[in-house]
């Protein structure tokens, strides 16, 4: 017997459960709610920023017109209009305070559904859920791909001097030209394939595109240096095509750094070709390395004596 009250008393418990949770889903099963909000939105003079969502009704038994789109944001209720972007779409424009950059919002809907001449009010909530407001993001990329060594331009808001470029994981030669325009030198990668391009600095990492490294070639002439100490001697590097606005820079490496003295290599913008001098410093044995072409790496052999 005691154990038939137990048996009892669990049925009834479980039944009263199972009844608040159809009482407490029903208005979620009767009208779905998708948040169309990004989690992250692009900084605006105004400081005003639109948040919208779709309220799809699934009752057949809704009362027409009866449906009211809410939000709640920062603890107050606002109603929310129709959007000019589709149907049941609604949105909220909303005067972020001065100093913010995050608001907290839940979308709550209210409804009647009407059974057997009987009409009763419902609603329908979300979680709760948080957007940030960002002051630095990319528009995008001048150009989407380039040989080794191209400039290529970023154009977006917020940039620092801090900001660095990456093509997966390899860091790039980044160049700050305004808080609006970033520069990069496309840096020596394996040719033939696509990278992803983000943007890291001090507000964290922002993805910014996909680029394609193009093969090339590039021919040096000499093919190898052989000077003493303190002399002079010219290298002339020529690639295939004119090279593009902001030039092409040589990603150009030395195992004598010791023995080798010369300047950055930058074929200027329209050009085919540079030429640079060499000058000889501590004697030894080694060679220059331009990677990002030929095979891969074209070497010069070098000697000081």
């Amino acid at each position: 017997m005691h154990n038939s009250r137990i048996l009892h008393a669990r049925r009834f418990v479980l039944s009263l459960c199972a009844a608040l949770g159809l009482v407490l889903l029903s208005g979620c099963e009767e009208v779905k709610i998708n948040d169309l909000t990004p989690s992250s939105l692009a900084e605006n003079p105004s400081q005003i920023y639109t948040i919208s969502m779709r309220a799809t009704p699934k009752a057949t038994a809704m009362v027409p017109g009866s449906l009211v789109p809410r939000i709640v944001i920062d603890g107050k209720n606002f109603t929310m209009k129709a959007s000019p972007l589709g149907q049941d779409i609604y949105e909220f424009d909303y005067s972020l305070p001065a100093g913010r950059n995050q608001l907290a919002y839940y979308f709550l809907v209210t409804f009647q559904v009407e059974n057997n001449g009987v009409v009763s009010s419902r609603e329908a909530y979300t979680a709760v859920r948080s957007v940030s407001v960002v002051g630095r993001y990319v528009l995008s990329l001048e150009v989407n791909r380039g040989p080794v060594g191209a400039k290529v331009s970023i154009l977006g808001r917020g940039f620092t001097p801090q900001d660095v470029v990456y093509l997966d994981d390899q860091p790039a030669r980044t160049v700050f030209e305004s808080a609006n325009a970033l520069g990069f030198f496309v840096p020596a990668v394996a040719a033939n394939r696509n990278y992803r391009v983000s943007l890291g600095g001090a507000a964290g990492n922002s993805p910014v595109g996909t680029f394609r490294v193009d093969g090339g070639m590039v021919t040096v002439l000499p093919d190898s240096l052989s000077l003493r100490g303190g002399e002079n001697q010219t290298l002339t590097f020529t690639v295939p095509n004119a090279a593009p606005s902001g030039g092409l820079l040589l990603d150009l490496t030395t195992d004598v750094p010791e023995s080798v003295i010369m300047p950055e290599v930058l074929v200027p913008a329209g050009q085919t070709s540079v030429t640079v001098t060499v000058t000889g410093g501590r004697p030894g044995t080694g060679s220059l390395f331009l990677k990002g072409y030929g095979s891969g790496e074209v070497t010069i052999p070098v000697t000081v004596k």
